[in-house]
C-alpha cells in the first residue's frame, strides 16, 4: 500500500521526488489518496493526482484506490455534507482527522477491505 500525497503536479517528469516516487507506487496493489479539505476542490486535486499516474504508467489505474479527506477537524459535518456528492465517484472515500482521530478506523477498514480484494 501507498499513500498519495507526495505526488506532485508534473511527477512523471520528474518534478519533486517524482519518478523514483511512481516507481515505488508501482510496487503496491492499494493507493491512498490523501487530499486536504483545505483545498479549493478536493476533486480536482484528486484528478491532478490521478493525471500523474496516468502520464507516468497506465496501468497504475487498474490498482485499488481509497480517497482520504484530510484535516477534517477544520470543517464541521454541514461541510463534510456539503463536499461528500462532490467527491469523485467509483473510490471509496472518508473523512480523517490526525489531531482527533477522526475516521481513522474507519480507514483502516476500508483499506483493509482494498488489500483483500
Amino acid at each position: 500500500m501507498a499513500d498519495i500525497p507526495g505526488i506532485i503536479e508534473g511527477a512523471h517528469e520528474g518534478k519533486g521526488i517524482g519518478i523514483r516516487f511512481l516507481r515505488h507506487i508501482e510496487r503496491n496493489s492499494v493507493l491512498l489518496f490523501m487530499v486536504s479539505a483545505e483545498e479549493n476542490d478536493i476533486g480536482a486535486s484528486y484528478e491532478t493526482l490521478l493525471n500523474e499516474l496516468r502520464e507516468y504508467n497506465p496501468e497504475l489505474l487498474d490498482k485499488g484506490r481509497v480517497l482520504a479527506v484530510t484535516k477534517c477537524d477544520l470543517i464541521d459535518k454541514d461541510i463534510e455534507k456539503e463536499l461528500a456528492p462532490t467527491l469523485p465517484k467509483g473510490i471509496p472515500h472518508v473523512f480523517i482527522s490526525s489531531v482527533s482521530g477522526e475516521g481513522l478506523k474507519e480507514l483502516k477498514d476500508m483499506l483493509w477491505e482494498a488489500l483483500q480484494s
